[in-house]
């Protein structure tokens, strides 16, 4: 009762305000209440100071014509003109529902008396007579904001110091440094901005040996080469495909309590830092990310369901949980889209007209029209290499069919005084001597847990045909079953389909049993039978068992054929003297041939089963979308067909589709709405986004908000010229990198001023190049790569930080890596809300919302973390190790005969600063240093180094 309060409570407020009102009826004119005479008094005085402005209360307006009759954010129009039993502002002041009474009795305002009731009803019956123009406020325009307005390119400034601009962006910063009476730092020296470009464009250090020969290099184009090389690697899509990652929330979980693995969402991630390797053009990039692109790029529509999603088995079976699931998973679409293609939080209106933005409920929920035939869910890959391995799991698949064929043939006859394989789950022959028969019963003596299960009885002749089938006339009988909907059932013990979600399940654990009555009298020799073929189940397996054979005739005796008295236990290894017997050697050999074929086949059919696959959406037939009165999918009102948001058809032509419209042609509709020339969002919001991984902030801090709650640009002029260079060069990112990184505002120094701190304290007018220090990940990637085992494979499945991959067993971390383990941190397997052990503490995102921006704490766990896990350890004793071979190759390559220095730890710390940082020790740090080496060793070093201001922040 009490949230109903809550919700009504900012209808109610006009009519708390009317309660202080004594002004009778009596007092209108026989005409009736006059709104300015009458009405408009009573709610200048008693209403407006609540319910005017930017945010009224309950978002009921009531000092704006249009507003107060469109109502606030819970029960449609306030006025209803002509029904005052209708209209909220009266039938929550009158009270007529007694829980729902206005003003509270706690609020200490008055009810409203009779005669002010009265007077209020009588205008509403009255038609509510409002005239125009005699409002006393106007609306704010929500369109009038400078992130809607078309880009407009200007002009560089004029500046005073003419010699300091390389290009137009130096022109806009220094301008404003000027204007502001700041001066540029100085630039970088080589060194340092060769560190810097390269942990920016690669996230990796630069070697030493490139740093020298940079500093060494005279060439006019110098910087210019270095940039080429960098965005040229293949490390620069590592590094820019996890930024876009961090925006759209990736993660390798599906997320919520559960947070079971998504095994097949890394192609999406590899598609990112291909697309970004070949510089796909930004509009394509999101074209292909919301509507597909050609066959071979299906993995692109991951970004579709990069957000965590309830799985059917954890959603209420009712209809009225699921679909408050699929709310929840077409909002993350919706949010995904809007958070990180427009800037906007589109999001904020699902329940109510958005408060800041001109985005209204209605314009929510036909945006989501667009994504209304999107699952989350997985679909086949086209691509050369899926392709490729379709083919290979075929011909997989069909040799082990063969294979499988084979081997019921090379197993040893029952009851000959012979050891028989151990049983398995999956597959299990016994094989007899030939014998003529009619019927055949499998019955069950005891199990390893629970009722049995058997998903497919085969009986075969001596040709190797399944007389047993029901295809073929078989009939199956038995002492009991458990018959479960689509799963368990008799039928499907000779139905010829395999997998627990086909097979028969007896009622008893023990002695129940199966019989097939064959149509024709046959010679058998083999039964072959499973738990689950497809190795997904061993619970119910039968351990013990005994199979009989009858002639034809009821009243036939059974005869015992086989039984698992000779059977090794389930689970058995065998080991050193204990195989199985009873074949031939020759046989013996091909059996035990085939079976370590079958284990690899089987292996390379699991692993191509995988990798064909990606997590990036289905495509359905479109459900109809209704606006949702408050976002409850329980009270829908008119259904509404896909469009986009009717604010931005002043500038833009709307997508409009109607209610129909085929699933596909939605998203490619949208998609073009997105990146239309005349749209000024997509590119000001990614031209920011990429000026922010270039210098720490973007020119608007709030990247993920573009809207009037967000902030406004440092540099607005600079944003709208970066945006209309960004389409005019083919929406070519890499075009962006090289304005920006061969500028001289990129070039400054980080030296800080008293002048510059006084009166930029943030760095944001760039009066010198802002410090900060590096991601988690690059931290973790040059420690390795420092350490001479960064492991540069691309791509794939990703490595684990954690003992589990997913679910409710908890993620014990991993604490030595393998060299599959010392990739590129980009490649690690990402479990949602769960943070890497060691670098999460480096502000990680959990992948639970969007981050557009990576705050950047200290904490005393950072530096406790850094210097004493395990994978610290045992970096710096490797690092320790390649600069005691790089010393001890330097001295073999002496001339024979030349003197070696007798002391090797001043060559051993050079060597070590210099891969660290590019340089030599300086006199104070030498004499710091190597007393440490001396007394603790060189790995003790490595860590200091490792932990050092200088090793883990941007020069």
């Amino acid at each position: 009762m009490r949230g109903r309060r809550a919700r009504w409570r900012g209808f109610v407020t006009a009519g708390v305000a009317l309660a202080a009102v004594t002004a009778s009826a009596a007092d209108a004119r026989a005409d009736g209440p006059d709104f300015v005479r009458d009405i408009r008094p009573l709610l200048d005085t008693h209403c407006v100071s609540c319910h005017s402005g930017e945010l009224p209360k309950g978002g009921l307006r009531l000092d704006i014509k249009a507003r107060a009759f469109a109502g606030g954010d819970g029960y449609g129009p306030a006025i209803v003109p002509g029904q005052a039993d209708e209209s909220p502002i009266v039938r929550f002041a009158r009270g007529d529902e007694p829980d729902m009474r206005m003003p509270p009795a706690d609020s200490g305002i008055e009810p409203l008396p009779s005669a002010g009731l009265a007077t209020l009803a009588a205008w509403v019956n009255a038609g509510a007579d409002w005239p125009d123009g005699v409002d006393a406020a106007t609306e704010v325009d929500r369109m009038d904001h400078w992130a809607f307005v078309p880009v407009v390119r200007r002009e560089p400034p004029e500046v005073r110091r003419a010699d300091w601009p390389r290009g137009a962006i130096d022109r806009f910063i220094l301008a404003r440094l000027e204007a502001e009476g700041l001066a540029p730092a100085p630039a970088a020296d080589r060194r340092s901005w060769l560190r810097r470009v390269s942990f920016d464009l690669v996230g990796l250090p630069p070697d030493p040996e490139r740093v020298a020969a940079f500093e060494a290099d005279e060439s006019p184009d110098a910087y210019e080469r270095v940039v080429e090389e960098l965005l040229a690697s293949p490390r620069y899509g590592e590094r820019y495909g996890q930024h876009w990652l961090d925006v759209v929330r990736y993660a390798d979980t599906h997320g919520y309590e559960v947070n079971t693995e998504r095994p097949n969402a890394w192609p999406y991630r590899d598609w990112c830092i291909a697309a970004f390797n070949a510089d796909l053009p930004y509009d394509r990039f999101v074209r292909e990310q919301i509507a597909g692109g050609p066959p071979g790029t299906e993995a692109s529509t991951g970004f579709l369901v990069t957000a965590a999603v309830l799985l059917p088995g954890q959603i209420g079976q009712d209809d009225a949980s699921k679909r408050a699931a699929r709310q929840d998973a077409l909002a993350d679409i919706v949010v995904n889209t809007s958070d990180a293609i427009l800037g906007l939080t589109v999001g904020c209106a699902r329940c109510h007209d958005h408060k800041f933005d001109p985005i209204t409920s209605r314009d929510y929920y036909a945006l989501q029209a667009f994504f209304a035939g999107v699952e989350y869910g997985e679909r086949m890959l086209e691509t050369p290499e899926a392709v490729a391995l379709r083919a290979e799991h075929a011909a997989a698949r069909a040799r082990l069919e063969a294979i499988d064929r084979e081997l019921p043939r090379l197993q040893p006859v029952a009851r000959a005084g012979h050891v028989r394989p151990p049983l398995q789950a999956d597959l299990n022959v016994d094989r007899f001597v030939p014998v003529r028969a009619k019927r055949l019963r499998f019955t069950i003596l005891d199990t390893n847990t629970l009722e049995p299960c058997i998903d497919e009885l085969e009986v075969l002749d001596e040709q190797g045909r399944n007389v047993a089938l029901a295809s073929a006339g078989a009939k199956a009988s038995a002492s009991g079953s458990i018959v479960t909907a689509r799963v368990h059932d008799l039928a499907h013990v000779n139905d010829g389909r395999y997998g627990n979600s086909s097979s028969w399940m007896a009622d008893t654990r023990r002695d129940g049993w199966v019989t097939i009555e064959f149509p024709d009298e046959a010679t058998i020799d083999r039964v072959v039978w499973g738990r689950d073929r497809t190795k997904k189940f061993t619970d119910r397996l039968a351990v013990a068992y005994r199979i009989e054979v009858a002639v034809a005739g009821d009243d036939a005796a059974w005869t015992l054929v086989a039984d698992s008295t000779d059977r090794m236990a389930f689970g058995t290894k065998p080991g050193a003297g204990q195989g199985v017997t009873g074949l031939a050697p020759d046989e013996a050999r091909v059996r035990d041939d085939l079976e370590a074929e079958k284990k690899r086949l089987e292996q390379r059919v699991q692993a191509a089963s995988r990798d064909m696959r990606v997590f990036a959406g289905s495509f359905t037939n479109p459900h109809p979308v209704h606006l949702l009165h408050r976002g409850d999918p329980e009270q829908p009102r008119e259904e509404l067909a896909p469009r986009s948001p009717a604010a931005f058809a002043r500038f833009l032509q709307p997508a409009t589709l109607p209610g129909d419209a085929p699933e596909r042609s939605r998203r490619e509709a949208l998609a073009d709405w997105l990146v239309a020339r005349a749209n000024p969002l997509p590119a000001r919001v990614m031209v920011n986004r990429i000026w922010q991984w270039h210098f720490g902030t973007g020119l608007v801090d709030t990247p993920n908000d573009f809207g009037r709650n967000g902030s406004r640009p440092s540099h607005p002029e600079l944003l709208d010229w970066l945006a209309d260079e960004f389409v005019a060069a083919g929406w070519s990112i890499k075009h962006l990198h090289r304005l920006i990184v061969l500028s001289n505002t990129y070039r400054q120094a980080g030296l800080a001023t008293s002048t510059g701190l006084a009166a930029d304290a943030d760095g944001r007018l760039l009066w010198r190049f802002p410090p900060r220090r590096l991601e988690a990940e690059t931290i973790r990637d040059a420690i390795l790569a420092v350490s001479g085992r960064l492991d540069l494979a691309m791509g794939g499945r990703g490595f684990d930080l954690f003992k589990s991959r997913g679910g409710l067993s908890g993620y014990p971390p991993i604490e030595h890596f393998d060299a599959a383990g010392r990739r590129r941190m980009v490649y690690a397997h990402r479990i949602r809300m769960e943070k890497d052990d060691v670098f999460g503490a480096f502000d990680c995102p959990d992948a639970g919302q969007s981050m557009a921006r990576r705050r950047q704490s200290t904490t005393p766990i950072q530096a406790l973390n850094l210097f004493n896990s395990p994978f610290t350890l045992d970096e710096a004793a490797a690092f320790a190790a390649r600069v005691e071979a790089d010393v001890a190759a330097g001295e073999r390559g002496l001339q024979g005969g030349a003197d070696i220095a007798a002391d090797r730890v001043s060559a051993w710390v050079d060597r070590a600063y210099t891969l660290a940082f590019a340089r030599l020790p300086d006199p104070a740090e030498r004499s710091l240093v190597e007393p440490i080496v001396r007394a603790h060793g060189l790995p003790m070093l490595c860590r200091v180094l490792f932990n050092a201001n200088e090793f883990l922040h941007l020069p």
